[in-house]
């Protein structure tokens, strides 16, 4: 789905707008978009999550001819769901309301408040007895490297600079 296309439709209704725009913010990413008690999906998110997921996919009616492809899981159930999609490799953008919906006029203002990537993880649920869980870093400047290496079960950060690659 081409979403700028889309976002030039002047029927899209404007909670469909919103969502588009977010997306097209996080173009990588799948957008977990918060409405009420569900994070929704919709497009080639939908789709994309409901075939990884096996839930199933409906649709919503949002201004254009056919129905918008959607997907959703209860928001307290994302410890159960966004694991998965992190495992085959996938980024989550997850975005909150960050109004309370009745004390407002017209859209809930959302925000982007955490992308969950491979590379990350939640601290709270982490397995102490895992395994180290490394990220490396290296970084190259005429001649000049830099390597920094953290593991993010025990909080270890090693940081080292060289002039050659030999010097490894």
């Amino acid at each position: 789905m081409d979403l700028e296309l889309l976002l030039n439709n002047k029927n899209l209704s404007p909670m469909m707008r919103q969502y588009v725009e977010t997306k097209l913010q996080n173009k990588n990413t799948i957008l977990f978009y918060r409405l009420g008690d569900f994070y929704e999906m919709f497009f080639d998110d939908a789709i994309l999550v409901s075939n990884l997921l096996e839930i199933a996919l409906t649709g919503k009616d949002c201004g254009l001819e056919e129905r918008a492809p959607m997907c959703g899981i209860p928001y307290h159930a994302i410890d159960n769901f966004l694991p998965k999609l992190i495992e085959k490799g996938y980024k989550v953008a997850i975005a909150e309301q960050v109004e309370d919906p009745k004390l407002t006029k017209g859209i809930v203002k959302r925000e982007i408040t955490k992308i969950v990537t491979p590379g990350t993880f939640d601290a709270n649920n982490i397995n102490i007895n895992s395994q180290n869980n490394y990220i490396f870093s290296l970084y190259y400047d005429l001649n000049q490297y830099g390597l920094s290496i953290v593991d993010f079960i025990n909080g270890d950060f090693f940081i080292t600079n060289f002039n050659d690659v030999d010097t490894l």
